[in-house]
């Protein structure tokens, strides 16, 4: 079954997308905007739970970073079974998992299930995010088509984002189980309008019998962003810090090894070759470990320490997902015209000065008009400019056969990166938490203005040697 006529395939001159190529991509914007309604939903609804079950700061970390480890840690392990198993059975099984998740997270009374129906929806969200990817860049060709595509497809990220902000605010004020609640009609409706919109196709006809590299790919991420996140609280030496990282080493040191030996690998690790697709992996970690770090660490300020109500807390946040839901339709001619080099470090540019603004006029009572809104403008630009070209950077040129393979690496680094960064912040903010103000917050504002100028500078290096290369 096809879902565009022979003469106006996406990407041709002149194509004309039909009524079930615009359904499809619908269903694929309204799981990311799912997934970005719901991240920042919880998010506002922190300080709430902790109260409610009685969770201290390192324990509410693990709300976000329980939703970290099953993503990040199975993300490429779900964008490659997409690609061998079939896009539609894993995107439509893997959004069913989420729903159960989400209705079961709004039941429970105690903070580990709550933690572990996060963690669920994590591993869930492994299979939607990287699939939900390769059916898009699989259906709509490299180029213009692609570009327009992946512009509609942020913007319902960052609209769920900032939907989520006030939906959350609201929300929260009624109680914070409804932050989860509310999720699972709008999956199921994404779920039938899947099952009835995305046409079926055939899995791979080879390659999908490594089970052994799937395994020890698993398994090694898995503890790979466990050690990660558990290491600032544990201790970066201690024993059993050490020992889970040796042992993801060791997993996925035998990964690399198997994936060399065997016909079928599960990830071809040429890969990795691949200049721009590096870049791009690695400016999406500095990309998504700053901003959801700083807004994880907004939340508790605004609403611990100045005791703003949650819609007024998510009111100040508001202006960057709009920013981000105006701008993205831009993105893709911005892309045809300039390419994705140069928008990067525009992003990065936009947000290390976000970054460095706050911390240069916050102080104990930061201003809303001076300090908040301008942070949150520079930052919601960052983003804009960011996601959409790093995510076009991080698929160009891959063949069809593995689109899952490089949506889930971009996705697997940019929630690694979230993994990393927001543990160390965690540490920083809990270690000084006894300080008054804004004090105990201002490590970790310095942590994540770090991160954003080390992709900035990154992200500088393919235009430094493009002008330095002779003509």
């Amino acid at each position: 079954m096809t879902i565009t006529d022979s003469h106006t395939t996406p990407g041709s001159a002149g194509q004309r997308w039909t009524p079930r190529l615009w359904g499809v991509l619908a269903v694929l914007c309204a799981v990311l905007f799912l997934d970005g309604l719901d991240v920042s939903m919880v998010g506002v609804a922190l300080p709430s739970i902790g109260a409610e079950l009685g969770l201290s700061t390192t324990s509410l970390q693990w709300i976000v970073n329980g939703y970290v480890l099953g993503y990040g840690g199975l993300l490429l392990l779900g964008g490659r079974t997409a690609d061998l198993l079939g896009r539609r059975r894993v995107f439509l099984v893997a959004l069913a998992v989420f729903a159960a998740a989400s209705l079961i997270g709004g039941l429970v009374d105690d903070g580990t299930l709550l933690i572990a129906t996060r963690f669920i929806k994590g591993l869930a969200a492994a299979f939607t995010a990287p699939t939900a990817m390769s059916i898009l860049t699989t259906t709509f060709h490299e180029g213009p088509a692609r570009n327009r595509a992946l512009s509609i497809f942020t913007v319902f990220g960052a609209s769920g984002y900032s939907s989520g902000l006030i939906l959350g605010g609201l929300l929260t004020s009624l109680g914070w189980r409804w932050t989860f609640l509310v999720p699972v009609p709008l999956a199921l409706a994404a779920l039938a309008a899947g099952y009835l919109l995305i046409p079926r196709d055939r899995p791979a006809a080879g390659g999908g019998h490594d089970l052994l590299g799937a395994a020890t790919l698993s398994s090694g991420t898995l503890l790979a962003v466990y050690a990660v996140v558990t290491a600032p609280e544990r201790g970066w030496l201690h024993p059993l810090t050490i020992a889970v990282a040796a042992l993801a080493v060791a997993l996925l040191i035998a990964f690399v090894s198997i994936e060399h030996r065997v016909r079928h690998p599960l990830v071809r690790l040429g890969i990795f070759r691949n200049g721009p697709i590096v870049r791009a992996n690695a400016s999406m970690i500095s990309l998504m470990g700053s901003y959801v770090s700083f807004q994880f660490m907004m939340t508790l300020y605004l609403q611990d320490v100045l005791r703003w109500e949650p819609l007024r807390m998510a009111l100040a946040l508001l202006p960057a997902g709009l920013l981000v839901a105006f701008s993205s339709p831009f993105m893709g001619r911005l892309i045809d015209r300039h390419g994705t080099a140069p928008l990067i470090v525009t992003a990065m540019a936009s947000l290390s000065a976000g970054y460095v603004w706050f911390l240069s006029t916050a102080g104990d009572h930061p201003g809303y008009l001076l300090t908040i809104l301008p942070t949150m403008l520079l930052l919601g630009g960052g983003f804009a400019f960011g996601f959409s070209s790093i995510m076009a950077q991080a698929t160009d040129g891959i063949d069809d056969s593995e689109q899952g393979l490089a949506s889930g690496l971009v996705n697997s680094s940019g929630q690694i990166g979230t993994a990393l960064v927001l543990a160390v912040v965690t540490a920083l903010v809990s270690a000084t938490a006894g300080e008054a103000g804004f004090a105990p917050f201002r490590p970790g504002v310095g942590l994540v203005t770090a991160v954003a100028l080390a992709g900035l500078t990154l992200s500088l290096i393919p235009l430094l040697t493009r002008k330095r290369s002779p003509v």
